[in-house]
């Protein structure tokens, strides 16, 4: 029986790599039925919104979803659709795997995960101006986001095989909001005697991610550190082109690429899959599919340490459907001489 999966394209180059992605998911043996929504700047020209309420009430009713990348404008205009999205449905773990792949520069040999809080923090959007020309920004911290989010990181250390599991903070300076959150690491850690628990200042880990990455396990954190120690996690092993995230709650989970929509490369065929892939993957895995995912990834490594087929932004010539026809290409391969 077939998956029913909402299927939300984004704007830019989203509707581009989902197509992608769909290719190497029926390729790798999974049945799929795409329920698809549409959100971004085209629907918000069209419905005032660029995240109609039947785009959430899909991924609600349906429990897990692949994402696109959606435009966000910077400055004013509406909100962004990927925080508005986390935060109405709870999705409060966004979990960004950190994994070279083969002949990608930079050369570092990473393997670490970031596990971020995804609805509080400064992204809670609780801003106003005080006075003229004075604007604040508050950032929330509870004690119930940040033990669940310890609780996320340290079940998911165990049932990855993860050691360690680093808790990134700011206690020193934000002794109240950080110093809460730490605490309540501290006190999940307790709960799991199995898996270590570290602790390090968000400036000296980023320090650390650049000098000795997977020296930090696990890593958790709240909503901003996450958000930047993403990106410099993904910069560590060729860009955001290649990365994947996943947005994880309770009744339901969204997958997605963690780049930009790229609207200046939108219909040229440029546009690298792999994060959406990689994502998928995650995706799978989350429904069980394990087999099917360690077999694209399987090809995703193979198709990347050949080095034949490289995207633009690697440094290639390749389309994204020469990219993708190789990639569905060494996914069949080991079925067909079976």
């Amino acid at each position: 029986m077939a998956y029913r999966i909402t299927l939300i394209p984004g704007d830019g180059i989203g509707p581009e790599v989902v197509t992608a992605t769909q290719d190497v998911v029926s390729a790798a043996g999974v049945a799929v039925d795409w329920e698809v929504h549409h959100a971004g700047i085209e629907v918000a020209k069209l419905t005032g919104s660029p995240l109609p309420l039947p785009v959430i009430d899909a991924v609600r009713k349906n429990r897990v979803a692949l994402k696109g990348p959606v435009t966000t404008p910077i400055g004013g205009g509406f909100r962004s659709v990927n925080v508005t999205l986390r935060q109405t449905l709870d999705l409060y773990a966004n979990v960004r795997p950190i994994r070279s792949l083969p002949n990608v520069e930079p050369r570092f040999d990473v393997d670490m995960v970031i596990v971020r809080e995804n609805t509080e923090g400064l992204y809670a959007g609780l801003e106003l101006m005080i006075l003229p020309g004075v604007a604040q920004s508050i950032k929330l911290t509870t004690e119930r986001s940040s033990t669940r989010i310890a609780e996320f990181a340290f079940r998911y250390a165990k049932q990855h095989g993860r050691s360690k599991v680093t808790i990134v903070h700011k206690a020193n300076i934000m002794k109240l909001s950080d110093g809460l959150a730490l605490d309540c690491a501290r006190r999940v850690a307790v709960r799991h005697p199995e898996v270590h628990l570290g602790e390090m200042i968000v400036d000296a880990a980023a320090m650390t991610m650049v000098r000795d990455p997977n020296k930090l396990g696990v890593l958790v954190t709240e909503n901003l550190y996450g958000d930047i120690l993403s990106d410099l996690g993904a910069g560590l092993v060729g860009g955001l082109g290649i990365v994947p995230g996943a947005n994880i709650g309770d009744e339901a989970a969204v997958f997605e690429a963690v780049h930009g929509s790229a609207p200046d490369i939108a219909g040229k065929g440029y546009a690298n899959p792999t994060a959406l892939v990689q994502s998928a993957v995650m995706m799978l895995r989350h429904l069980g599919e394990h087999e099917a995912g360690d077999r694209i990834e399987r090809a995703l490594t193979e198709v990347y340490r050949s080095g034949q087929v490289r995207t633009r932004d690697l440094g290639g010539t390749a389309s994204t459907g020469d990219f993708t026809r190789a990639l569905c290409a060494a996914i069949e391969r080991p079925r067909a001489e079976a």
